[in-house]
């Protein structure tokens, strides 16, 4: 037999094999088949753009009728409460000659010298008291005068009564403070602060030999024992925050100290840059002395809301537009929704759902994420 009829008897019997015994799809091709028979969709639905619609079999969800106890959290930091700003002002001008207080953030309390400062103007309403005392002591009303004015312009009591004793000026006058706190230049913490409390304590602009003016303003105080904690607050949750809500507020340098608040103010406007309103809670922190600028978390208890539920990754924000990913006949279409009061897990719906709508439970997860999504009108 030739080679050329050897060849054609192999490839008969190659043939006569398969037909005999035909070769099984594998389990992966049969599931597919299967799957692809069952959803039924044509060509027309699989063409449809990926921002409008999507083909998948990711679990759903509907919507839950119920009552949320709300606890709302919300993210914060300690700053100054700006209403204990106290200033150190100039009484009467003059030259600082000894200067007490050095850097920003040195921390000083009620009673404490400031500086040590030489005014003409000081010295020469001395010497009238002085006059008087030598040359008509038992004018009472002359007396008291001389006295108050040195009062007004700052002497203290020991002050006056060493001038009386002495019969001569004091050429340096001593300046205290009145009151306990930071001490910073003036005007250069007038909103919120907490950004500033990480820089360096630097030395303070005003130094020895210095002249100061009548009126002006040398230093601010800013006392740390009462203090806020400034809170951010996105708008779903804001409305079912009040003044007066209770709050656990827990802070970063003492995690394990929580301590119990109120919301003692809502900003009724939104800061510039920013997307979300700013609660206030005063709290007293001498006690516990969390450093300006820590961060803290804060678990606000709201009231009980009635309405219907969706978890809140089943809904996606586009900006002015909420919208969820409604599946019919095993399509997930873009549909626009409103929302209402969010809670840590879950998003009311105040419209565009019905009870029996099926939406995809996670829409992030079926987003191209180079594609923009379109709503329908």
């Amino acid at each position: 037999m030739s080679k050329r009829n050897i060849a054609f008897a192999i490839l008969l019997l190659t043939l006569d094999a398969c037909n005999q015994h035909p070769t099984a799809p594998p389990a992966s091709q049969s599931a597919d088949t299967a799957e692809a028979k069952n959803t039924s969709l044509d060509l027309h639905t699989l063409l449809k753009p990926t921002n409008s619609a999507v083909v998948s079999g990711i679990p759903v969800t509907t919507l839950q009728s119920s009552t949320q106890s709300l606890s709302i959290t919300a993210l914060g930091q300690v700053d100054y409460d700006t209403r204990r700003v106290q200033t150190i002002s100039a009484r009467f001008s003059g030259r600082i000659e000894k200067l007490y207080v050095k850097y920003r953030y040195q921390h000083v309390h009620a009673g404490d010298k400031i500086m040590d400062i030489y005014s003409p103007e000081l010295v020469t309403a001395q010497q009238d008291l002085i006059f008087v005392l030598h040359n008509d002591p038992t004018n009472s009303t002359l007396l008291d005068a001389a006295k108050t004015k040195l009062q007004l312009l700052g002497m203290n009591g020991q002050q006056l009564q060493q001038v009386t004793q002495s019969g001569k000026p004091l050429y340096k006058v001593t300046v205290y403070t009145q009151y306990t706190g930071h001490i910073h230049e003036a005007g250069s913490m007038t909103e919120s602060t907490a950004g500033d409390a990480s820089n360096d304590m630097n030395e303070l602009p005003l130094k020895e030999g210095m002249y100061v003016q009548k009126g002006q303003t040398l230093f601010q105080l800013f006392n740390t024992d009462q203090s806020w904690i400034i809170l951010n607050l996105y708008a779903g949750s804001a409305s079912r925050i009040k003044v007066g809500s209770a709050v656990t507020i827990t802070a970063e340098t003492a995690p394990d100290q929580p301590f119990n608040a109120t919301i003692s103010y809502i900003e009724p406007f939104y800061r510039e840059d920013s997307k979300t309103l700013t609660a206030r809670v005063y709290f007293n922190n001498a006690g516990k002395m969390l450093p300006i600028g820590s961060q803290v978390k804060a678990i606000i208890r709201g009231a009980a809301a009635q309405g219907a539920w969706l978890p809140r990754e089943a809904v996606l924000s586009l900006g002015l537009h909420q919208v969820v990913l409604k599946r019919e006949n095993g399509l997930f279409q873009v549909s626009a929704v409103q929302t209402g009061i969010m809670t840590d897990s879950l998003i009311q719906i105040t419209s565009g759902l019905n009870a029996q709508d099926s939406v995809a439970a996670d829409a992030q997860y079926l987003m191209d994420s180079e594609s923009f999504i379109k709503v329908k009108d």
